[in-house]
């Protein structure tokens, strides 16, 4: 499970209330009684450019999910499960009230808004943040009680954030056939042969993932996620990427100009109204495109149809599959040599939750084709685990003791793939009863998934279930996602696939999902185990496909915390045929000490 791409900081509750004043005061020079600002950018970007993170910012709340409202005289923060714990921690003094958002009784954000503002009242809103269906979402609700919805072009936070950072400049690099596996070209003929069918001429494309994607681009321009700042128009015989031409090395510019004409990024505004003027037919995708596009692209046909890209990019191919599985295998080599390493140095004392993330990084660092971190790595020891989004700062920092368990979430980008796994371990001697069925049972489920066979149309919603069943048994359960989709040397949350509550869109052959059930005793500790899993054709099937999973990730699971007469028959032998395969992709890129210590790690149970 990815962490939140923002850094957590310290934000001290004073400067919080001080910087909301200042919002309200710009507020009332407007004339308006409520203010949204969302945890995305004009991209609907879900991690993002330090110069945009606005709600952070304003609120202190740092996680990668949430909206703030603010009004005359109150603040609300919507945000998940995963976030809960570190919410209430981060917002205490602030006078930003909590909502849970994935609780039933928690009022939406406009359902709230409602019963704060009264007939003539506004709420003001950045339409590049807002899609057009949230816009009518908040016009509905307010215009029950004769309160209005205002697009504000000026963002007001940026109007108080006298030190916000300037927009990220990093250069943009090809990435390689042999690792894509599709140029270009390929790639944009199969996406105007969609755009055609759906009945449109041009496709806009705001996301940055897609973008990189489409156009095999690479940047650095959001911590953790190769991708650059931009938008694109598809059209039916030029592409157009708009992007900031410093960011474009002459060499890339070359080899882009046989398919793809480059504009400033700033000129996009002009390009969606001269598609407007000229009535074209312009397929937007209204899950990712923002108010403002809409409001530019006035005149044109609108096309709101799910961007052909996404459920593209989210089928790998043959070689990005390859990829995602070598990339594993150096994964797994660092991950085996930094639990030795724990194993061993934490009796001696010294380590921390930083300082053994930093030590992890350094070893996968030492992998070929490590281009960092897929996400800020959650280390959290003890009651720190069991905060589901944890990272430490410098504040909450604590040593690891030879006594507990820590969990580890993390990951690395690679040339040729994204990893993303977590490992809960024991760090004592032994673990109490409660730990070792919890842990078992999240294991359990997490098998149970992995062992799934499933016919074509069936979703994520409908596999959910099988990573909880054991948990529930229990009268147990975890308050976030079983899986989301992982990008291929890309952002590692990618849809349109998942195993949640949500996972309504059919798992489809080379989707690259999560298996990550968990558990968590709060102020005590947290245990979740995560692997990476490949979609493919299942050995069964009457006629009609069928597909099952196949696991991606190479790490030893703790055995220690297991409790054996808790795992069915099927389960131990997937357990122990698991490690086996383990041993035998690992051991020929370890010597000594490792080796000796992953045979001792992958025994059977």
């Amino acid at each position: 499970m990815a962490r939140s791409k923002t850094q957590r900081r310290s934000t001290k509750s004073p400067s919080v209330r001080v910087r909301i004043d200042a919002l309200r005061q710009g507020m009332r020079k407007l004339g308006l009684s409520a203010y949204l600002v969302p945890s995305t950018d004009p991209h609907q970007s879900e991690y993002l450019p330090e110069c945009w993170q606005r709600r952070p910012f304003i609120s202190g709340f740092t996680g990668s999910a949430g909206d703030v409202v603010i009004t005359r005289t109150k603040g609300g923060l919507w945000t998940d499960g995963r976030y809960y714990l570190q919410a209430a921690q981060e917002l205490r003094g602030s006078g930003i009230t909590l909502f849970k958002a994935a609780e039933t009784q928690t009022p939406t954000k406009a359902a709230w808004l409602a019963t704060q503002l009264g007939k003539g009242e506004i709420l003001g809103v950045d339409p590049r943040l807002v899609t057009t269906a949230q816009v009518a979402e908040y016009e509905t609700a307010l215009g029950e009680v004769g309160a209005k919805v205002r697009g504000v072009d000026r963002n007001l936070v940026d109007a108080v954030w006298p030190e916000r950072p300037a927009m990220p400049t990093a250069p943009i690099r090809l990435l390689a056939k042999r690792f894509t596996g599709e140029t270009t070209a390929s790639k944009l003929r199969r996406v105007r042969k969609e755009v055609a069918e759906a009945g449109a001429e041009h496709h806009v494309v705001t996301t940055l993932d897609s973008i990189a994607w489409l156009f095999n681009l690479r940047g650095a321009d959001v911590d953790y996620n190769p991708v650059a700042i931009s938008y694109a128009i598809v059209g039916p015989k030029r592409a157009a990427l708009f992007i900031d031409p410093a960011k474009v090395p002459q060499k890339v510019a070359a080899a882009l100009a046989k398919h793809v004409d480059l504009h400033p990024y700033r000129d996009f505004g002009a390009a969606l109204q001269r598609l407007g003027r000229a009535k074209r037919a312009v397929l937007v995708d209204p899950a990712t495109s923002n108010a403002w596009v809409a409001r530019r692209l006035r005149g044109a046909k609108l096309v709101e149809k799910a961007s052909p890209i996404v459920a593209m990019k989210a089928r790998k191919n043959d070689v990005e599959i390859a990829g995602m599985r070598a990339a594993h295998v150096r994964d797994g080599v660092a991950m085996v040599r930094f639990m030795r390493w724990l194993e061993e140095a934490v009796p001696n004392g010294g380590v921390t939750e930083i300082s053994a993330a930093d030590e992890l990084e350094r070893l996968r660092s030492e992998g070929e084709h490590f281009q960092g971190l897929s996400f800020n790595t959650i280390s959290g020891y003890a009651e720190h685990g069991a905060i589901i989004h944890y990272a430490a700062d410098e504040e909450s920092d604590v040593p690891l003791r030879a006594k507990g368990i820590y969990l580890l979430d993390s990951g690395g980008q690679y040339l040729d793939g994204t990893t993303d796994i977590t490992r809960t371990v024991l760090l004592g001697k032994s673990a109490s009863k409660e730990q070792r069925d919890r842990f078992t049972r999240v294991l359990k489920g997490h098998i149970d998934l992995a062992l799934a066979v499933f016919p074509q149309g069936v979703s994520g919603i409908r596999l959910d279930t099988l990573a909880r069943r054991s948990l529930w048994d229990a009268g147990l359960d975890y308050g976030h996602g079983t899986g989301h989709g992982v990008g291929a040397f890309l952002n590692v949350h990618e849809g349109p696939q998942s195993i949640s509550v949500r996972g309504h869109v059919p798992l489809e052959e080379g989707n690259i999902l999560s298996n990550e059930p968990g558990y968590y005793a709060a102020g005590a500790y947290g245990i979740r185990i995560e692997n990476l899993v490949v979609v493919g054709k299942a050995a069964v099937g009457n006629g009609k496909p069928f597909f099952a999973f196949d696991t991606l990730t190479m790490c030893p699971i703790d055995t220690r915390l297991v409790e054996p007469g808790l795992l069915a028959p099927t389960e131990r032998a997937w357990l122990d045929d698991y490690h086996a395969t383990v041993y035998r992709t690992l051991a020929p890129h370890l010597a000594g000490a490792d080796k000796r210590w992953l045979r001792r790690a992958t025994r059977p149970v």
